[in-house]
């Protein structure tokens, strides 16, 4: 008989939309986990994270994973027996080991605390420029003020610190999905080569990845989610065999169905049919996602997925300076609005230009207007008003990107007279 395991998902930061209810209570105390894991981690984060420890060499990690998600309830954690996997570590993993090592030794308990290191590719910066290494969508050479660079492990470390007995695993920057998959190799032994297995573990740190997306949290039919206030995060429970059910804690709100577990698999998936990762590479073509009536607060069993080997490469995230960039947001009103907010976003273009070129600094690298009631984000799919005046309100969005802090910093200023908010 295949056995099972049960895995609560929690935060997502910055990529994965808003989370209105604490996840790690109603995981921790209604879940029933074998192990709780936190996504922390987008693209931007980690831009963010390496100019926080650009400030202090301690900072680089996501705080709100000691102070939040861990500190309250580190006692209940350790008494339950979860164990936890986060890539909360951003870019500097041990610096949150140690700030955890602090909580729990405050709190008096005994965990065991692993980090996952080597996705830190800066010591190879100069060796990297020589390869004519180019970015993957562009074609650009290799930036020369490059602030970090990582690459995207996958989730054998994770596995191996478990196997060693670890409470809880802090990792760098890893694939999203490592974090679940990690424990279903520790816990069902999955060989390198049992493609189909890892490729169904990955599905499963997939689709709950992202917290509460894939329980209705950004759904499409949003009017048909429930209680979005108490939204419930999800949990895997997984087989040996590769099948899961993807259930939330009881009396909690959000939706599981069809759609919303759908909308979630194809999420940033690029090529169902060949999507990378350092483990595996997947195939969700054939995926099936199917309803169990009458399980509390819903619930889906998913299966399907097939597996191939993985590529001989890595993904790498990297960031670099760039200039600066300013936002603005100012509302108008009256007839005409749309018009009215375009003229008055051009003429404080047209305006600071005109300091610029007094003060010799170049033009703005780029410019975005959008003018937000006037369908601009449609773009050629806008539906315009039938009497051709448009709506009496609307909101300007203007965002101005420059080489120069100072000229920003001009930007900031001249708007401000204008009434609008940065």
């Amino acid at each position: 008989a295949a056995s099972g395991l049960r895995a609560g998902c929690g935060y997502r930061a910055a990529n994965g939309g808003f989370s209105p209810a604490p996840p790690v209570p109603q995981l921790l105390y209604g879940g029933k986990l074998d192990f709780l894991v936190f996504d922390y981690l987008s693209e931007i984060t980690m831009s963010l994270l390496t100019a926080a420890k650009a400030r202090s060499p301690v900072l680089g990690y996501t705080p709100d994973f000691v102070s939040a998600a861990m500190a309250p309830y580190i006692k209940d954690i350790h008494r339950k027996g979860v164990r936890v996997i986060s890539n909360a570590g951003g870019i500097n993993p041990l610096a949150c080991a140690a700030a955890l090592q602090e909580v729990a030794k405050k709190a008096d308990v005994d965990l065991k605390i692993a980090v996952v290191a080597g996705d830190d590719l800066m010591s190879e910066k100069e060796n990297l420029k020589g390869t004519g290494i180019t970015d993957l969508e562009s074609g650009r050479q290799f930036p020369k003020s490059i602030h970090s660079m990582n690459v995207y492990l996958g989730a054998r470390p994770i596995s191996r610190a478990l196997d060693l007995g670890a409470d809880i695993v802090v990792t760098g920057r890893c694939v999203d999905s490592g974090i679940v998959l990690g424990p279903l190799i520790h816990s069902f032994g999955w060989n390198r080569d049992e493609f189909d297995l890892l490729a169904a573990g990955s599905l499963a740190g997939h689709l709950i990845e992202c917290g509460a997306q894939c329980t209705g949290g950004i759904f499409t039919d949003w009017h048909a989610v429930p209680d979005w206030h108490n939204i419930g995060f999800p949990i895997v429970e997984c087989s040996s065999e590769g099948d899961f059910i993807l259930s939330k804690p009881p009396d909690t709100g959000g939706l599981i169905s069809f759609g919303t577990v759908a909308e979630q698999l194809v999420y940033e998936l690029g090529n169902p049919r060949q999507y990378l990762l350092p483990d595996v590479t997947c195939d969700f073509s054939e995926v099936s996602i199917t309803e169990i009536p009458g399980f509390d607060g819903g619930a889906v069993k998913v299966h399907g997925a097939k597996g191939s080997p993985p590529s001989t490469f890595y993904k790498v995230n990297a960031t670099y300076l760039d200039g600066f960039r300013a936002t603005a947001v100012c509302p108008v009103g009256g007839p005409k609005a749309v018009q009215k907010g375009k003229r008055t976003a051009e003429s404080i273009l047209q305006r600071t230009r005109l300091i610029f070129s007094q003060l010799g600094y170049e033009d703005y690298s780029a410019v975005n207007i959008q003018v937000l009631g006037s369908e601009d984000t449609y773009g050629p799919h806008a539906r315009r008003s039938i009497d051709g005046q448009g709506p009496r309100e609307a909101v300007i969005w203007l965002a101005v990107h420059h080489k120069q802090k100072e000229a920003v910093e001009i930007f900031s200023r001249e708007i401000a007279p204008a009434g609008t908010g940065m």
